[in-house]
């Protein structure tokens, strides 16, 4: 019997140090792009890609994401009162129905691979997705709807990856790749943040996966790697002694929202592209170039 994948995992225990004094009391995940927090985001991709429960590996000051899900009664009763019923559809609409939301705790803040690994009693014996909301991916269709898509067909784990710089690879998990068929590529070896003159490709894994729960074994085994951090990197490699693994070039831009130019690049991309605000938000943008000195104005035009 073929299995579906109807769980995500969103490991957002992390302290988000990038972002304080901003995330000093509020999850990095809770910060808006435009009128969305990054993690409903996430969980959209998710839901848009057929997944119904929605696992969230919490850690501490992450009770906002968890009020974010839940229902706000008296914001909607107030909402109502009023006659917003624009906002009180888009609050009511945050969780669509027949999608639930559980939570779990990272005791200790030991890494990627040791947040996907605390999952394991609620994802059980299924194949399992894993987004980190952190990297923003607009894509029609969804990223995780490719992959779904790909994973139905090949029925293997699949992993999302895009070109980066070569001078860029110490900052990601690089694939060293086989054969290929056009966008999905048979993996033959993984390694966690290489130097550029070491790494195999210059193909980096972002922020998305589906996984075999045979990974779980080879997390609970798996010694801390770099950074003194269980890296889900390490327990893929792994896993590849035991099964396939692909790699998948995903369609879409890809935003590192972990960082402060790829969160306000974000920002940017989907206000000009908001129903509610592009037009004035272009316009604004047109006399912020027109007022730039012209050596500031050539190099925006550039």
């Amino acid at each position: 019997m073929k299995r579906e994948i109807t769980k995500a995992v969103f490991p957002v225990a992390g302290m988000g140090s990038r972002f304080l004094p901003a995330t000093k009391a509020s999850p990095k995940e809770m910060l808006p792009v435009v009128d969305k927090p990054l993690i409903q985001y996430a969980v959209e991709e998710a839901v848009a890609a057929g997944m119904t429960e929605m696992i969230f590996v919490t850690g501490r000051n992450k009770r906002a994401i968890e009020d974010h899900f839940d229902k706000a009664a008296e914001l909607e009763a107030a909402l109502e009162e009023r006659g917003n019923q624009k906002l009180l559809a888009t609050v009511r609409g945050i969780l669509p129905p027949g999608v639930h939301c559980v939570f779990i705790r990272q005791p200790e803040t030991l890494g990627l691979g040791h947040a996907v690994l605390c999952a394991r009693p609620l994802v059980g014996d299924e194949p399992f997705a894993v987004i980190l909301a952190d990297d923003l991916i607009d894509a029609r269709p969804s990223v995780m709807t490719q992959m779904v898509e790909r994973y139905s067909y090949y029925r293997r784990s699949v992993i999302g990856v895009q070109n980066v710089a070569r001078d860029d690879t110490d900052q990601y998990g690089i694939v060293r790749c086989g054969s290929a068929l056009n966008d999905v590529h048979q993996i033959d070896g993984i390694v966690e943040k290489p130097k550029p003159a070491e790494a195999p490709s210059t193909l980096g894994v972002v922020g998305r996966y589906i996984l075999s729960p045979r990974i779980f074994d080879h997390l609970a085994n798996a010694r801390p790697g770099k950074g003194g951090e269980i890296q889900l990197t390490d327990a893929i490699a792994s896993l590849l002694t035991q099964e396939q693994v692909l790699a998948y070039q995903f369609h879409g831009t890809r935003y590192d929202c972990g960082s402060k130019i790829g969160y306000l690049k974000a920002t940017i991309a989907f206000a000009m592209s908001h129903p509610d605000v592009s037009e004035e938000f272009i316009e604004h943008l047109r006399g912020v170039a027109a007022s730039l000195p012209a050596s500031e104005h050539d190099r925006a035009a550039a």
